[in-house]
């Protein structure tokens, strides 16, 4: 196994990644570097080429600007790919990657998921209404990839199925017909993502999801699947007490490996596409943090009933910080938190002083 500390990007940390912290990693390859096209408020997108192998994987990050846990893993996977390790010198003689770190610099700086001009990328495949679209499909018609990598974060309310797990890395092997009938193209993505489930599973058990494959011929995994090109979407999720996804980002890392591995040694056969079914559904079952007996300290709110708290991402300055914002009252029945709070009683309320924030919320809450 690859030992994902021996290279990670350390000048890159937390969730907020704009271009700005990334350039000096530019430096790094060992490559030329592709302009592949400008963003709407006119910063560059920049690609590279690794490897001069017959199979080509095209992969890019970021696309929605505040999701930039696969944004560090690639800069990660760019630190093994140019090291003297004998998988990657395998990988590079066999494939030929194309990487975007960054797809969407403008939502990046932002920290929003559309770009510029309100748009979602992801929903903007086939209309090609942006210029962040159009230098990817670009890039897409002249790389002529054998596999595309679509690299995304999730949200921390996903649950692997419905157990007390959440979903801290999520694949789809998108439909390419209103269907959703499993293609050729759609079954080699398939078995890929039985491949790196099984690794993962070793670091995480049942905390892989398999993300909806609803189709949207206007998201771009759904388009590129239709072009015959095995598209995986890659998902990353919350792991426990890990709001700045440093562990996801690992997990995502050795992910990302497992597929290029598999690729290298043409061992795409030897799994099978039923066991992709068998990776759980993504359900919305958490909430960051569960609120037991509120009334104790709220008498608005009804016996029996909890608070459900979800964070909102915020940026400040130059840092996300996480703001508490009541999601739901009631008795949330087969709902999870990554944290809960027990209400003691009226003189001790069992909160932590670092929870004053949630206190002051739940004191403010009216039926």
């Amino acid at each position: 196994m690859v030992d994902h500390s021996l290279y990670k990007e350390k000048s890159i940390q937390g969730r907020y990644i704009n271009m700005e912290a990334i350039q000096p990693c530019f430096s790094k390859v060992s490559c030329p570097i592709t302009h592949i096209g400008y963003s709407v408020e006119g910063i560059g997108i920049n690609a590279f080429r690794l490897g001069k192998g017959g199979k080509k994987v095209l992969m890019w990050s970021q696309m929605h600007g505040n999701e930039s846990t696969t944004t560090k893993a690639v800069w990660d996977l760019v630190n093994f790919l140019q090291s003297d390790d004998s998988l990657a010198q395998n990988i590079l003689r066999e494939c030929s990657l194309m990487i975007v770190p960054m797809l969407n610099p403008d939502g990046a700086r932002i920290y929003t998921r559309e770009n510029f001009n309100k748009v979602d990328l992801n929903r903007d495949a086939k209309d090609l209404t942006q210029p962040e679209s159009i230098a990817l499909r670009n890039l897409f018609e002249s790389f002529h990839p054998d596999f595309c990598f679509n690299l995304h974060d999730q949200r921390t309310l996903f649950s692997a199925g419905k157990a007390n797990k959440s979903a801290t890395v999520s694949f789809l092997s998108p439909a390419s017909n209103q269907e959703r009938h499993i293609t050729p193209t759609r079954e080699v993505a398939m078995k890929l993502i039985v491949g790196m489930n099984a690794m993962l599973q070793k670091h995480i058990p049942s905390q892989v999801g398999r993300y909806d494959d609803g189709f949207n011929d206007n998201c771009i995994g759904d388009t590129f699947q239709m072009l015959n090109v095995p598209t995986i979407l890659f998902e990353s999720g919350h792991y426990p007490k890990d709001y700045e996804r440093e562990k996801t980002r690992e997990l995502i890392f050795l992910s990302i490996i497992e597929a290029l591995k598999i690729i290298t040694n043409n061992e795409i056969d030897t799994y099978k596409t039923g066991d992709y079914f068998s990776i759980p559904g993504n359900q919305k079952l958490f909430f960051d943090v569960i609120i037991r007996n509120p009334e104790l300290v709220n008498p608005e709110i009804e016996p029996g009933q909890k608070v459900g708290i979800r964070y909102k991402e915020v940026l400040d300055v130059d840092k996300i910080i996480f703001k508490p914002e009541i999601a739901e009252i009631g008795l949330l029945e087969g709902f999870y938190g990554h944290q809960t709070i027990e209400c003691i009683d009226t003189k001790d309320f069992g909160f932590a002083s670092s929870e004053k924030e949630i206190l002051d919320l739940l004191l403010k809450t009216k039926k």
